[in-house]
């Protein structure tokens, strides 16, 4: 009797600390994450070594599906999928459907250098930290940043005077479906027509409109080349994508597995400053080697350009946005 309870006792002790072990057992995670771009591009190199290193840091506890060139739905889509949980992670620019304040980040000539972007787009700065902020309202955690050139104009035939933002160009672009490229694209001269990126390419393949803006070389390489005749390099606005997840999801996992991905993320944010601006020199001949005649301008021009646009388009952002953050990120900047 004394044996079969002494045994009882055993076994159910063995029970208990086996169910201990598996309550304390790491979490496994199997999660979605996409990006804008085809495959081999910049953004899926570094997207696949940010797949590598989490899963790896992580002991093979965090792994991935890649979904590369828009398979997972238009960037603003997505946007609004992961605020509800449909898409785990994604790295893309940021829409304005659900929030127009997030269309700061994409303010025309808040800066006009890699230099002064370094600054102004650095984590933790004031304009970083008020993107954060309009994210987490949408249950969207923003987890880093990762800049990829400064923005131009495409078009299928050469504008009179591009120089010059006073003179109409009587060409009609396509313009992201935010307010201030549509607002840039006609203080910059254009008649600006707002169309998804995903319609982009039919809509000036079916002559819808003769141009586009919202991209720069990298991107018009990827996606336009076969019908872009012109690249105007107008530095209208910093491209800078945004690594995010959703919210509720960071939330649950342990601080461990928040390190790990943050730590990564912020890794692949470095390495890119790091070669964003020589990255953006090598699409712009590779787009010239194309056959896109490719037009530069001198500082004057585009100082006019960025007076012109300023003038023009920050008074109604400032309204969108809210003034006292609007103020609060330009206060600075010449």
């Amino acid at each position: 009797m004394k044996r079969l309870l002494a045994l009882a006792i055993l076994v159910a002790f063995v029970v208990v600390l086996g169910a201990g072990v598996c309550a304390a057992a790491p979490k496994k995670y199997h999660w979605k994450i996409g990006h804008i771009r085809p495959e081999g591009t910049a953004i899926d190199k570094d997207v696949k070594w940010f797949v590598e290193k989490v899963t790896k840091d992580s002991g093979g506890r965090i792994t991935f599906d890649i979904y590369p060139t828009n398979q997972l739905g238009d960037y603003t889509v997505v946007q609004e999928r992961c605020s509800m949980g449909d898409v785990d992670m994604y790295l893309a620019c940021l829409g304005t459907t659900v929030d127009k304040r997030v269309g700061i980040y994409v303010t025309p000539y808040l800066v006009k250098n890699w230099e002064e972007a370094r600054t102004v787009y650095a984590k933790g700065s004031t304009l970083q930290n008020a993107v954060d902020k309009f994210l987490s309202e949408q249950n969207i955690k923003m987890i880093s940043g990762w800049p990829v050139y400064f923005g131009g104009i495409i078009t299928l035939k050469e504008p009179p005077a591009p120089g010059d933002p006073y003179v109409p160009k009587k060409i009609k672009i396509r313009v992201p479906p935010m307010k201030a490229y549509e607002l840039s694209g006609q203080a910059l001269g254009y008649i600006s027509t707002p169309i998804a990126w995903s319609d982009a390419f039919t809509s000036m393949q079916t002559g819808i409109v003769d141009g586009a803006i919202g991209a720069g070389a990298e991107g018009y390489y990827a996606n336009f080349r076969d019908l872009a005749k012109y690249f105007l390099a107008v530095n209208d606005h910093l491209e800078f994508w945004y690594l995010y997840m959703n919210l509720e999801l960071w939330d649950k996992i342990s601080d461990e597995d928040k390190a790990i991905i943050q730590n990564a993320a912020n890794e692949m944010e470095t390495r890119r400053w790091k070669n964003a601006e020589e990255d953006e020199k090598m699409n712009m001949k590779k787009l010239e080697d194309y056959g896109v005649k490719v037009i530069t301008f001198n500082n004057e021009e585009l100082q006019k350009m960025s007076d012109k646009a300023r003038a023009e388009v920050w008074p109604t952002l400032r309204e969108d946005v809210g003034p006292e953050v609007f103020d609060e990120v330009t206060k600075d900047l010449k």
